[in-house]
Formats: structure tokens, C-alpha cells, sequence
């Protein structure tokens, strides 16, 4: 059997690198693979502390990463079913060496995003993550396969296992939750998350700190604007628009926290200088949204998704309010 004509490129980068033998750092039992690791320059521990957990999202399962598939022999039957899923065991992370690659979803690995990978769980699907050994949990979204080690029950990004406190140790014992869809459908109903939230697609709330490159240290998130309304205030301004022209937006983020949507679109402005259209965080419902607009036909939105992407290094959500 061809493992490669299997699995998507980054399974078989991981397959490679267990083949050639490759050793975890350190004498810790496995953090990370041999050349892999955070980078010369990662960012700061308070732009880590920035980046909120992964939104849950009711998303459609990605076509040919939830097929059964086999590697070193073993065979591993991805659960497509909504049955609640509890797993305790190891975790590590993955970092530099494969930021930028595609993962199984066919979304390109993004260290300093709130993902992870697993071998059986849906892609796309979400988790909760707790540590054993501080207690502290968070949001992942599940979007590639692995570990392929049968110490270790899944890897996290970068910033995931900096905000479990595994960066130093390399691993260290979790549990590991889905959050099942009808736990997102209740969020919803009860408030805790607005619906179109929970419909769209993952990229807007995965990317708050762009990647550095290895030659270039990250750049600092930012300040707030001194003349920058507070975000409750900008929402009231922002709202009125769409009922006089029905006009079109490009949504980049969505947050709990204030401060993180305000961060977000003054770093946007900055990125956006020259194209006439401005970033503005409001509140809808319990989440802060970053929006890029108004435009006045849906067109003149489309148009400018390539251009916000360049610039940005994210992808937009084209929405009317």
C-alpha cells in the first residue's frame, strides 16, 4: 500500500521524520521532533496571551480526512458519530517545521492558531483540553491527524501548549473532550454564542498573530488607537449603517474579550493603509466582531478578499448583518 497517496503531506512529513528515527529534545519524553521547535524569534508570551481559544463552529466534515486509513500497520477509524468523547493521556506540540504545510483538512498548519491534531476525532470538530497537572483548559479545533505514538493521545500548536504550559516540558498528561454539536447548538440557544457564529467558517478566529518568518522577528500587536471608540460604542455606530444602504462587510475576527477584537482591527488598519476601507471591532450578541467595510454591493466585497488576505495573511468571511 502507498501511505503517501493516503494521507495528506504533513502525515507523511511525520511519517518521514519517525522512519529517518528521529528523537524528541531533551530527555523529557517527547516534546518536540528533532529541528522542529518554536522558532528563533516566537512571539511574545503577551501576544500568546492575546489569542483567544477557538470558537465553536458547526462546520461540514472535511471529504477524505474522516475515511479510515492506516499507518505502521495500525488502522485508525475516524468517529463521525455526535457519542460524547472523553480521552486522558499525553499531548505534545509541533511547531516551526511544519508551519505553512497543509494539514489533513487541507487548511495550511498555522503554529500560533488555537488547532491540534488526533487520530480519530472529526475533522473538522472541537475540543476541550485540560491539563492534569495545572488545571488549566482550552478551546481547540481538531484539523489534522496525529500523533502517530502510542504514548501520546494528540499534538497541539504552539500556542495551544503554551497555554497549557507544555512548551518547556515538551508533553505533559490531559484530557481530552469533544465538543459535541448539540453542546454548540445549546451555547447558541442559550446565548453564550450568536448563531452566526456558529455556522461560519474557522479562519476568522484562527489567526490574531500572524507567523513569523525564521529571518524576522514577530512584529508587537499593536496599541490601541488613542482616537479609537471603545468597541461598545463603535458597535452602535457600526450597526446603523447596514439598515440605511444594506451594506456588505468582511468579517477577519471574533472574540470574547473587547480587548483582543480592538487589538485585531488596529493592527488591520495598519496592514489595509492605501486600500480605503477600515477595520472596526462592535459587539453583536455576547462576542466582539472585527469587520472590514461597509461595502455597498456584495461584489465590491468579493473583490476585495484576495487583497485582505495578502495583506493580512487572513482569509474574510463575507457576510451582510
Amino acid at each position: 500500500m502507498n501511505i503517501a497517496r493516503r494521507l495528506p503531506l504533513l502525515a507523511v512529513l511525520l511519517l518521514a521524520l519517525l522512519m529517518a528515527g528521529c528523537s524528541t529534545t531533551g530527555n523529557r519524553g517527547g516534546g518536540y521532533y528533532e529541528d522542529d521547535g518554536p522558532g528563533s524569534n516566537p512571539p511574545s508570551n503577551a501576544q500568546l496571551d492575546a489569542i483567544p481559544n477557538a470558537v465553536p463552529r458547526i462546520e461540514p466534515l472535511a471529504s477524505g480526512a474522516n475515511k479510515p486509513y492506516v499507518v505502521f500497520g495500525k488502522r485508525y477509524v475516524p468517529d463521525t458519530s455526535e457519542k460524547p468523547f472523553r480521552q486522558e493521556g499525553r499531548a505534545s506540540w509541533y511547531g516551526r517545521k511544519f508551519n505553512g504545510v497543509r494539514t489533513s483538512s487541507g487548511e495550511r498548519y498555522n503554529m500560533y492558531a488555537m488547532t491540534a491534531a488526533h487520530p480519530t476525532l472529526p475533522i473538522p470538530s472541537y475540543a476541550r483540553v485540560t491539563s492534569e497537572v495545572n488545571g488549566k483548559t482550552i478551546i481547540v479545533r481538531v484539523n489534522d491527524r496525529g500523533p502517530f505514538h502510542s504514548n501520546r493521545i494528540m499534538d497541539l500548536s504552539y500556542t495551544a501548549a503554551y497555554k497549557l504550559g507544555l512548551i518547556g516540558p515538551g508533553s505533559g498528561r490531559v484530557i481530552v473532550e469533544r465538543i459535541l454539536p448539540s453542546e454548540i447548538r445549546t451555547m447558541v440557544a442559550s446565548g453564550n454564542l450568536a448563531p452566526e457564529d456558529s455556522q461560519l467558517t474557522a479562519d476568522e478566529a484562527t489567526h490574531p498573530v500572524t507567523p513569523p518568518t525564521q529571518s524576522q522577528a514577530p512584529a508587537p500587536l499593536p496599541m490601541p488607537l488613542p482616537a479609537a471608540p471603545p468597541p461598545v460604542a463603535q458597535a452602535a455606530a457600526q450597526d446603523a449603517e447596514p439598515q440605511a444602504g444594506g451594506a456588505y462587510y468582511l468579517q477577519v475576527g471574533a472574540f470574547s474579550q473587547a480587548s483582543n477584537a480592538t487589538t485585531l482591527a488596529n493592527r488591520i488598519n495598519t496592514q489595509l493603509r492605501g486600500m480605503g476601507k477600515h477595520a472596526t471591532a462592535l459587539q453583536i450578541a455576547r462576542l466582539y466582531r472585527v469587520r472590514i467595510g461597509p461595502y455597498d454591493t456584495r461584489e465590491a466585497a468579493a473583490n476585495d478578499i484576495p487583497a485582505v488576505n495578502a495583506k493580512t495573511g487572513i482569509h474574510p468571511s463575507l457576510i451582510k448583518p
